[in-house]
């Protein structure tokens, strides 16, 4: 929900609180009899932007079986939800566990766009970082993570792949009625987006369309052993199996070693393939953190896609269109559907098993079994990678 939608209104905003109970209900209906043993909510920065705190509380709230039940609220930047899978994940696997709810979410509709941008920056080493950037901080760190790639590639070659990315994501959300730009209707989509940035209105390097949009939601899911398959009446068609998982950190307070690269998403994602030794020539789709148009190009070549610098010519030849070799950001993503930070992870896992079991709006046609998800918090600091399967 955001600026795009026709039933957004700045000026009366749905509360936090509505967002919760929707998705609580909205997983809950769909099977009788689900009980939770554990419950999991992330949200990147609420104390901002809607004075909240104390998260976990409101879990029993939206679902009354939570009482008395364990639960915990866990914040990664924009990987909260991402980090909150994990953290889902280990309770299985521990046996403390055999079904666990997690739910993601965030407002920043909630104040005007250049404060919402110094909340943000709290994603980064706020004291250290923030007076050296742009007011809208974060564009200002991924507009130098655009101008070390630009050096790379070039600069027409950077722009044209930029607008692909765009353009993709935009005809991608046009099919997903829940995306922020799905009543995009905006004609020559390439053209509007090979726009030359404007430092004097916003950065030397991005311009607005390579941005994700101030976004506000909540996406929950179910995460379940076997054996809460079993108890919860859930046939392994309706679920998927999250197969590996990798998670990776970086020093808060380290510059990158090469700005036109993800050194801990390459952890991750490398983690995430190496439990299960699997190849990327397995993999179906992919649901990344485009946060930015650069951060769609340099997370395929730390995924290991391609290789440095060959981001750009992979986008614009159209491989990660919906019938290129590996499609890329079904839902649209961040820059298409929306990005709620502490929401998004989770909706990765969603889109996920949308996919998966044939329930999307715009699937992927391919006969590969394995589909990939990563969650970036910060630039890039905090990291979670996910390879999942039909059930």
């Amino acid at each position: 929900m955001g600026s795009g939608r026709p039933e957004f209104d700045p000026k009366n905003l749905r509360t936090f609180d509505a967002y919760l109970k929707e998705v609580a209900e909205g997983v809950f209906s769909q099977k009788e009899g689900v009980v939770p043993n554990e419950g999991v909510i992330s949200s990147f920065i609420p104390e901002r932007f809607i004075n909240q705190g104390h998260l976990a509380a409101f879990l029993p709230m939206i679902q009354p079986l939570l009482t008395n039940k364990p639960c915990v609220a866990v914040e990664g930047a924009c990987c909260s939800g991402g980090r909150a899978i994990g953290v889902g994940i280990r309770s299985l696997l521990s046996g403390l566990s055999e079904v666990t709810f997690v739910v993601g979410f965030e407002i920043q509709n909630s104040v005007k766009a250049v404060y919402g941008a110094d909340y943000l920056a709290a994603a980064g080493y706020y004291q250290k970082e923030r007076k050296d950037f742009y007011a809208h901080f974060f564009p200002g760190i991924f507009d130098q993570r655009a101008a070390a790639y630009q050096k790379d590639v070039g600069e027409e070659k950077m722009r044209l792949a930029f607008a692909h990315w765009y353009a993709n994501a935009i005809e991608n959300a046009r099919k997903n009625p829940k995306a922020q730009e799905y009543h995009n209707q905006r004609e020559n989509l390439l053209d509007l987006s090979l726009r030359k940035p404007n430092p004097d209105q916003f950065l030397p390097t991005l311009t607005p369309l390579d941005c994700s949009k101030v976004s506000d939601g909540a996406s929950g899911i179910l995460l379940l052993t076997e054996e809460g398959l079993e108890r919860s009446g859930i046939s392994r068609e309706e679920a998927i199996e999250i197969v590996s998982i990798g998670e990776a950190e970086g020093s808060i307070d380290e510059p990158p070693a090469d700005r036109a690269y993800f050194d801990h998403m390459e952890a991750a994602v490398e983690q995430c393939f190496g439990r299960i030794s699997a190849s990327r020539g397995e993999v179906a789709f992919v649901d990344l953190h485009d946060c930015f148009t650069i951060s769609g190009l340099l997370a395929l070549e730390a995924a290991g896609f391609v290789k440095k610098g060959g981001a750009a010519d992979f986008v614009i030849e159209g491989q990660t269109q919906m019938d290129g070799s590996l499609p890329v950001n079904p839902s649209g993503g961040l820059v298409g559907f929306g990005h709620p930070t502490g929401a998004t992870g989770v909706r990765m896992l969603v889109d996920l098993h949308q996919q998966l079991t044939g329930k999307a709006e715009n699937p992927v046609q391919s006969s590969k079994e394995l589909a990939l998800m990563i969650n970036m918090g910060g630039n890039d600091k905090t990291l979670t990678a996910l390879l999942a399967k039909r059930g």
